[in-house]
């Protein structure tokens, strides 16, 4: 209930040029907001949402409403054409029946172009459903959005087999990074 209820909100996390240390573009986060157990952090609700299939209507929700949220920016803030907008999409939802139709509705709804998306997608969801990832992913690529793989490193894929996806991004895990000021031998892995 707490779509209905408008418990669900976005927060947006912005991302970073390095080189011109400009803001390229957002990373949306989900929040949940319940009336009386408070803040609900993703990592307590979204297991049971993928469970019980609720994180198809939730993932839809994030999707249009981030989007909502990029058109809104595009059309109110100078020099914001070339602003993207980044969301976390679940095995479910990639491998869902028509999930491209309907990132192509929201597309056409809120009238952002194709390359202002990217989405997010962890490698254990290729590995799990590799044959249904790829046709997923094959047809985002057609419209034209951006995939990134998420917290690559933390599960058993290869580069040679993230080779047969048609992935833009290498997002590494967080746990490669954190450790470049205690460990120099990493930082060469980093690097490349």
């Amino acid at each position: 209930q707490a779509i209905e209820r408008q418990e669900l909100d976005l927060y947006y996390q912005p991302i970073l040029a390095m080189a011109s240390g400009q803001v390229a573009g957002m990373e949306a986060l989900l929040r949940w907001h319940h009336p009386i157990h408070g803040s609900i952090a993703p990592d307590d609700f979204i297991p049971l949402a993928e469970e019980t299939g609720l994180i198809i209507p939730i993932g839809q929700w994030v999707l249009r409403e981030a989007c909502r949220q990029m058109r809104c920016w595009r059309t109110t803030l100078p020099g914001s054409e070339k602003l993207y907008v980044s969301v976390n999409v679940s095995g479910k939802q990639l491998t869902h029946c028509g999930f491209a139709r309907q990132v192509a509705e929201i597309l056409s709804d809120t009238g952002i172009p194709a390359h202002s998306l990217r989405l997010e997608i962890t490698e254990s969801v290729l590995m799990d459903n590799a044959e249904l990832a790829m046709r997923a992913v094959e047809k985002l690529r057609a419209l034209g959005v951006e995939l990134y793989i998420d917290d690559f490193g933390t599960g058993y894929s290869s580069l040679s087999y993230i080779q047969r996806f048609a992935i833009n991004t290498i997002k590494i895990d967080r746990s490669f990074v954190e450790v470049i000021n205690d460990q120099g031998d990493r930082s060469e892995l980093i690097k490349s």
